[in-house]
């Protein structure tokens, strides 16, 4: 139960990557913010998708640090955003929120994970 309710989480967060990438500016270095976040932003939850099928304990660890990586990228975006002066921090303050508390629950997935194998 706990996966299903983390896969839709991920894809809740993927939406709101999403909505916001539509709102960036259309000028040229937004634009390019804007799609390196939309594209890590979106991988969290495809990679814990697959995690999730995964075939082995290995495959499972595996995909779920791809989506740490993809969290952590997907910050880094977010935190050049606002101190580029491109979003405002209040516009991206839930979307951050979220990215933290994401990359805090695969940080303790992959701990746990590593500890069982």
């Amino acid at each position: 139960m706990k996966e299903m309710i983390l896969r839709d989480r991920t894809k809740r967060f993927a939406l709101q990557i999403i909505r916001t990438s539509a709102a960036i500016p259309k000028t040229a270095d937004a634009q390019v913010l804007g799609k390196q976040l939309l594209r890590s932003g979106t991988s969290v939850g495809a990679n814990y998708r697959e995690a999730y099928r995964g075939r082995s304990k290995a495959e499972f660890i595996a995909k779920c640090g791809d989506s740490l990586r993809e969290l952590e990228e997907t910050a880094y975006w977010l935190e050049l955003l606002v101190e580029a002066k491109i979003v405002p921090a209040e516009a991206l303050a839930i979307s951050m929120q979220e990215c933290d508390e994401l990359i805090a629950i695969f940080v303790t997935i992959s701990k746990r994970s590593k500890d069982i194998s």
